[in-house]
């Protein structure tokens, strides 16, 4: 892909990452390259995201509406989504201006509240996940999912997660749901901490609409991508289904996906 005009995305709260955006465009203009630091255009052909995969969730709905390739430099510690590390962003810079780096496409949700005779909220968009959580109340929250208008079943738990593959290996992997590969296009509904065992995670086509509506008169919390987003409660419900956009990933290309896996999760070396 040509690249003449680049976006940078600097974390707000990080002089390291407004120094290193600041190194960056000046590279860039050695290279003939346009740049804008804090800015998201639609004639942009390139975002590079400075910090955490909190910095790209931030941005990642708009980068997917105008279809720009998003690259993430980690200066983070975990970094499933900012690929290229802080010591190799040159190098990878340099492979991505030649053409020769993987753009995945990573399936994005949207999502809101139908509020009966009040409304329907706006949608609100997520890359990860979308959270329904009870918070802090005692009790168990008791839900009922539909996909389309099939009834899926009954919760009694602490919350469902609905999750991208992208997001499989965040909430849902804590909460016991399978790590999903990023080319499947698939949504995965997991219980968090369910009161009955046979309450399992459930893996479905990415076509479908999901709804949930909350039974009796518990009040919970809507989180997109780890921002609170509604307060839910009996009478309204919610639904879930995939974005029209996903966003466009430049894989790193120094790294393929299980190497990040077990980099990340710590597991076993490298094959015998």
């Amino acid at each position: 892909m040509k690249i003449s005009r680049v976006g940078i995305i600097p974390k707000h709260d990080s002089r390291e990452a407004k120094r290193i955006a600041d190194e960056l465009a000046a590279w860039l203009r050695e290279r003939s390259i346009d740049s804008v630091i804090d800015s998201i255009n639609v004639d942009q052909d390139l975002l590079i995201i400075l910090g955490g995969d909190g910095t790209l969730l931030h941005v990642a709905w708009q980068a997917g509406c105008h279809k720009i390739p998003v690259v993430g430099v980690n200066l983070g510690s975990l970094g499933f989504l900012t690929e290229v590390s802080v010591e190799n962003r040159y190098e990878a810079l340099e492979k991505i201006l030649e053409g020769s780096v993987i753009i995945e496409d990573r399936l994005m949700l949207k999502t809101r509240l139908c509020r009966g005779e009040a409304g329907v909220s706006e949608w609100c968009y997520a890359l990860n996940d979308v959270v329904i959580s009870k918070g802090s109340v005692d009790r168990l929250a008791r839900m009922e999912a539909w996909a389309d208008d099939e009834l899926i079943t009954s919760y009694r738990a602490d919350g469902l997660i609905f999750s991208t593959p992208t997001g499989s290996t965040a909430y849902n992997l804590s909460a016991g749901g399978p790590i999903i590969h990023p080319e499947i296009k698939a949504i995965m509904l997991t219980p968090i901490c369910p009161f009955m065992l046979e309450s399992r995670p459930v893996l479905l086509p990415h076509q479908v609409r999901l709804t949930t509506r909350i039974a009796g008169c518990s009040v919970v919390k809507v989180i997109v991508d780890g921002h609170s987003a509604f307060d839910m409660s009996a009478g309204e419900h919610l639904e879930v289904m995939a974005a029209e956009h996903p966003l466009r990933l430049v894989c790193s290309p120094h790294k393929g996906y299980f190497e990040i896996l077990r980099s990340k999760l710590n597991w076993g070396g490298k094959a015998v």
